[in-house]
């Protein structure tokens, strides 16, 4: 059973913490690895270069809308293939995150909660867009 006066909260807690930490990889590949390293990165993994620039994208204004909760069911869809490209990358390195390369454990667990997020809404504290109400009803 849900309890409907806590669900938004916990919506809210779920959507703010993922979008950080999407926002926080973002910056990361732009201010540690650089753009032209977190490319050779994808390149060196069979990617195209324009997967990295579409993930870092994807990362900072997914991350950033998250926080806001704009757009959060939405969102939260659009920011799944480069997690699960993530759950892929390290899916050879096992389990745990902290093993080298980085395990898998962590990209599953982000892929759940951004499915848990576009399937719960925005939860309490959302930034509401009257265009995005308009026209994405349905991504609030």
């Amino acid at each position: 059973m849900i309890d409907n006066q806590s669900a938004p909260y916990a919506a809210f807690l779920l959507r703010v913490i993922s979008g950080a930490l999407l926002l926080a990889h973002g910056l990361m590949k732009i201010f540690i690895f650089t753009i032209p390293g977190t490319v050779g990165f994808f390149e060196s993994l069979g990617f195209p270069g324009l997967f990295a620039y579409l993930t870092i994208f994807a990362e900072v204004v997914g991350g950033a809308a998250l926080i806001l909760g704009v757009a959060t069911r939405a969102v939260a869809i659009l920011t799944l293939p480069p997690i699960i490209g993530a759950l892929f990358v390290h899916s050879g390195n096992g389990w745990v995150f902290s093993s080298e390369g980085g395990g898998w454990e962590f990209p599953l667990f982000w892929a759940i909660t951004n499915l848990s997020i576009a399937l719960l809404g925005s939860g309490a504290f959302a930034l509401r867009l009257p265009v995005v109400n308009q026209k994405l009803a349905w991504a609030q």
